[in-house]
């Protein structure tokens, strides 16, 4: 299960929700183009958090983050399944106020008095908790999802957000 988004225009938010089917067929053109030029996350319009949604799903839900970036927040295409179930959204304020509470939510302070043990107690995907220096494997994806949502929230984007 890997954790995906997609920064869209508001224009490109009203058409993925009229039409489900043209934005599963943008999404893949936009992956497709950037697996090859690979840009960095600031520059990305296509993110992903590979394995490390659940850990950052339990960490950020444990330091009461107020925008659910793991999951999105509004669904549509709920008769879908891109993966894991029908894809959500964020609209552009819920982006930047995303933003804004990354910048003052630290790697560092997420897993700070965080016992490897509670992950696997919850069941936390992929259940490697108990492997030397599990906590730090979600600081790379974190610190990227980060700069994600900034250029996101400056660039007034929504996002698409699902599990696949």
């Amino acid at each position: 299960m890997i954790g995906e988004y997609l920064r869209v225009t508001a224009a490109e938010l009203d058409r993925a929700i009229q039409d489900p089917d043209w934005a599963l067929d943008f999404v893949e053109e936009v992956q497709d183009a950037e697996e090859e030029s690979e840009p960095a996350p600031a520059d990305a319009r296509h993110f992903s958090t590979y394995k490390t949604w659940d850990v950052l799903r339990f960490l950020l839900a444990r330091a009461e983050f107020p925008v659910n970036v793991v999951h999105g927040e509004e669904p549509f295409a709920e008769d879908e399944d891109w993966g894991y179930g029908p894809p959500r959204y964020l609209r552009p304020e819920r982006v930047r106020l995303a933003a804004q509470a990354f910048q003052t939510t630290t790697y560092d302070e997420l897993i700070d008095d965080v016992d490897p043990a509670d992950l696997t107690s919850a069941e936390v995907y992929p259940l490697r908790w108990d492997e030397p220096g599990a906590l730090e494997w979600g600081r790379q994806w974190y610190d990227g999802l980060t700069q994600f949502f900034d250029a996101a929230a400056v660039a007034d984007d929504a996002m698409l957000v699902w599990l696949d």
